[in-house]
């Protein structure tokens, strides 16, 4: 029986990637990190990567300084199609995306072998709607896009979270694998605010992948 394969997608310190190598190295779930894969050559956590000698690749998106449309458009496609190639040659189960701080197509969706998961550090309902219903009974805005911490303090929610998600062309709506609450405290600022997330969000993925895996092997 071939080993299930993880190809993690980061853009920055790889937190919850350590929480998975950890889990790996600790046999919490049946599973091996092939490939980390980063946008950005400084994000830490390719370091972490090699640390665990697990391979890893830096695939930056090239700026271009041209406002045409479609000028961007090719570059961005002909990124794409890299990372594609790349990835694919690992042949992952799963593609991890943890801190990936872009948005990836429908073309590259539909021409990845792998499904792929999301880490959305907000509570995100089961089905498209603009709020949540947490597990006091208090509906809240459904927060989407990159700054949902900021934006979580900024609309004074009393609660907040993360969520598990897989991935669909409409960005964070498809399905939840799973979620977890996190209260918001009158002192917090988005620092200690995001740091109390991430301890919930390495716990989920590792529940996440170990789930994957069990239901690999039925």
């Amino acid at each position: 029986m071939s080993v299930y394969s993880i190809v993690v997608f980061i853009s920055g310190s790889g937190s919850n990637l350590q929480a998975l190598i950890e889990a790996q190295q600790s046999g919490v779930f049946q599973a091996e990190i092939s490939l980390v894969v980063s946008d950005r050559a400084d994000a830490y956590g390719l370091q972490r990567a090699l640390n665990s000698h697990i391979p890893s690749a830096y695939v930056p998106l090239p700026r271009s300084v041209d406002r045409l449309p479609a000028v961007r458009a090719s570059i961005r496609a002909d990124w794409e199609q890299r990372l594609l190639t790349v990835t694919n040659a690992f042949a992952p189960d799963v593609i991890v995306l943890s801190g990936f701080m872009r948005v990836l197509s429908s073309t590259f969706l539909s021409g990845c072998t792998a499904d792929i998961i999301n880490q959305h550090p907000a509570l995100l309902p089961d089905d498209s709607s603009d709020t949540f219903t947490t597990s006091t009974g208090a509906v809240i805005p459904t927060l989407r896009g990159a700054h949902v911490v900021q934006d979580a303090l900024a609309q004074q929610l009393p609660i907040t979270g993360c969520t598990v998600h897989r991935v669909t062309p409409i960005v964070d709506a498809g399905p939840v694998l799973a979620r977890a609450e996190v209260p918001i405290v009158p002192e917090d600022t988005e620092t200690t605010l995001h740091e109390r997330i991430k301890i919930e969000e390495r716990r989920l993925i590792v529940e996440v992948i170990k789930q994957l895996t069990q239901n690999s092997h039925i």
